[in-house]
């Protein structure tokens, strides 16, 4: 069993031990190391813009003292030498202070300058500050996305049992955002805060160190109240993703079979289905909302105390004479300034939360491991495959079953269990040559051929392609050695050319025009108003069943595999059809490992080998003539469908 479907299940018997968000947010570092030094930059803005910020009240400061005609700025006019000996720091940032003189016109006219050029500067750094760090959580998001899609398209289909693509879908874009927004916004802000915070503090002890202690009392309620709410918010957030993963599955799936809907006339079912999720999502909306709602007034009250203690003891020290006008002005100003920080240190706290939801949620699928990889290949992967399969002692179960989730495709899963699909199959099919496979639905016929592409994972030494276990072929030089037709037909939201061309490098339309001819789906596509460039719709919509069986047919040969496996691929044709693809069929199956599945005799009668599997067993095996000869299940079954072919034709 693949270590992602493992970790699957690992939420429901570990509920009580999750990860910590900082934990969760860790699967980012080796995105920043990439942008390294674009990090650095923007940081390095954002602590100039600081600085730049924390200019601005000090020069407010000083332009009231000279208007308040102190001697020095941030040094009491009537008691110069007690305010020194009071508040000696002050004396060294009076000192510190230049082209200083009271009621000067050419004082105010300098700092207005300052100010104006400081509120210029300001500007550009926040601009340039917000494009690097945003535009580096873009190229973060681009990555991770990549990474997603490149990661699911490496899991094997026991992943696609366990996991619906509606929660993967929401976790690859609802949840991506989330992350983003701390990438982005959540960094520039957590910096912006803390440079801010910091530096303003300094200069408020500078100015008077009692008056800023009493500012930073409320400081401890809001850590606790940082605390007590972000991790209220980090669990709300985690049920909301996986409620709207839930939503976003059931969406998906009445999206994708609105047609079976309609023809049951289920319309109003799957709304009343669709009504519990949906006020599911929005009831757990609502506690966030709620708690959100009374983080930010908490944090705003802290706020509005502060200032309210400024006010009481800064006017005492003012008329005490212990500080300045110009200090007090400038000590608002600084207050004023730190009330955006302490607001968006509950945003910032917000966003990293959800963030961490989100990306424990992504780390799901980015940690996962493939069971189905190149571990154990020892071949070049430009080898190339002679067409030889062997099957030997194989008995398969399918992994899902172990822990009581349906296989698919033949899986002859009943729930109640473990079942065994295949049991000691002995079989080889020499290179070049062609088996059919025949037997009741569930037998395991579908199985086989995908042990053969290996898209489930047989056990080691069963399966051999020319002689080596398969699991020594990379699936690269496997998969491009092999042409497949699965039972279920697929086909993208494509031109039909570009389907029929699906698993060529680049798109050739004399191939397929010929991979077409042999499909006998050529003359229809004639009649299409568009040609090869008409357009399918999504899942083939537009196309009759018979027709998207005929375009897979045409996908996989177009590709000159070594091994053609044709899963049921004639079903839904009617036997004219069927007679004359088989006949254009086998130019191309000469010299070719041939792998055919069907229900129709007429379909197999010309095999070299025909087997017949009952129960994942292989009951018979002979060409057409020696299975008719025995009268078994070949036999009776043979004389069905040809009884029923002349009954249509009376």
């Amino acid at each position: 069993m693949s270590q992602a479907t493992t970790r699957a299940n690992a939420p429901a018997s570990n509920a009580g031990q999750e990860p910590p968000p900082s934990k969760d947010l860790r699967g980012l570092m080796p995105y920043l190391r990439r942008y390294t030094w674009s990090i650095v930059f923007g940081l390095v803005t954002v602590f100039l813009m600081g600085v730049v910020t924390n200019v601005l009240p000090l020069a407010t400061g000083v332009m009231t003292d000279t208007l308040a005609g102190s001697p020095a700025p941030f040094e009491h006019a009537g008691g110069k030498g007690a305010a020194i000996a009071a508040v000696p720091r002050v004396s060294a940032l009076s000192r510190a202070i230049p082209y200083y003189a009271p009621n000067s016109r050419r004082t105010l006219g300098i700092y207005c300058l300052i100010v104006v050029l400081c509120v210029a500067i300001k500007g550009v750094l926040s601009f340039s500050g917000r494009w690097i760090l945003i535009s580096v959580s873009r190229d973060i998001e681009y990555d991770i996305r990549s990474d997603l899609l490149k990661r699911l398209l490496a899991l094997e289909p026991e992943f696609y049992v366990r996991n619906r693509t509606g929660e993967l879908m929401s976790r690859a874009t609802n949840d991506l955002n989330s992350v983003r927004m701390v990438l982005g916004p959540g960094i520039m802000y957590s910096a912006t805060t803390i440079v801010t915070m910091i530096m303003a503090i300094l200069v408020m002890v500078t100015l008077s160190p009692s008056l800023t202690l009493w500012v930073l009392l409320p400081a401890p309620i809001v850590a606790v109240a940082v605390w007590f709410f972000g991790k209220t918010i980090h669990e709300l957030y985690e049920t909301i993703q996986a409620a709207l993963a839930t939503l976003t599955a059931r969406v998906q799936e009445n999206l994708s079979g609105v047609r079976i809907v309609r023809a049951y006339a289920q319309e109003q079912a799957e709304m009343r289905a669709f009504d519990e999720p949906n006020r599911e999502y929005v009831s757990r909306n609502i506690s966030l909302i709620r708690t959100w709602s009374m983080f930010m007034p908490s944090l705003q009250a802290l706020v509005g105390t502060s200032f309210l203690i400024v006010l009481w003891q800064g006017g005492h020290q003012l008329l005490r004479g212990q500080i300045t006008l110009g200090a007090l002005i400038a000590f608002f100003f600084y207050l004023n300034q730190l009330v955006w920080p302490m607001i968006a240190l509950g945003w910032v706290t917000n966003i990293f939360q959800r963030g961490a939801a989100s990306m424990g949620r992504l780390n799901f699928i980015l940690t996962s491991k493939p069971g189905i990889d190149d571990r154990s290949a020892i071949l070049p992967k430009d080898a190339t495959p002679q067409g030889e399969i062997e099957f030997r002692n194989l008995t398969f179960i399918y992994p899902t079953t172990l822990s009581g989730v349906n296989g698919s495709n033949g899986s002859g899963s009943n729930g109640g269990g473990p079942h065994t699909v295949l049991s000691d199959i002995n079989l080889k099919v020499p290179a070049g040559s062609t088996l059919a496979i025949v037997g009741p639905t569930g037998c395991g016929k579908t199985t086989l051929a995908a042990l053969v592409a290996r898209l489930w994972e047989a056990p080691e030494g069963t399966v051999l392609i020319d002689g080596r276990p398969i699991q020594h072929w990379p699936l690269e030089a496997l998969r491009r050695a092999i042409g497949y037709v699965p039972q279920d037909t697929y086909l993208f939201s494509e031109t039909v050319g570009g389907n029929i061309a699906f698993g060529l490098p680049d798109y050739n339309p004399e191939r397929a025009c010929e991979a077409a001819e042999i499909a006998s789906l050529h003359g229809d596509i004639q009649d299409f108003a568009a040609g090869y460039e008409t357009a399918v719709g999504e899942r083939g919509i537009t196309l009759s069943g018979g027709q998207k069986q005929r375009a897979a047919i045409a996908r996989a040969i177009v590709r000159d595999p070594r091994i053609l496996i044709l899963d049921d691929a004639l079903s839904n044709v009617d036997t004219q059809t069927e007679e004359k693809i088989l006949s254009g069929l086998r130019g191309v199956m000469r010299g070719r490992t041939t792998i055919l599945i069907s229900h129709r005799t007429s379909t197999v009668q010309n095999a070299d080998q025909i087997v017949v599997l009952r129960d994942g067993r292989i009951i018979e095996r002979g060409t057409h003539d020696e299975l008719l000869e025995r009268g078994g299940y070949y036999a009776d079954l043979y004389h069905k469908q040809l009884l029923e072919e002349e009954l249509e034709n009376a």
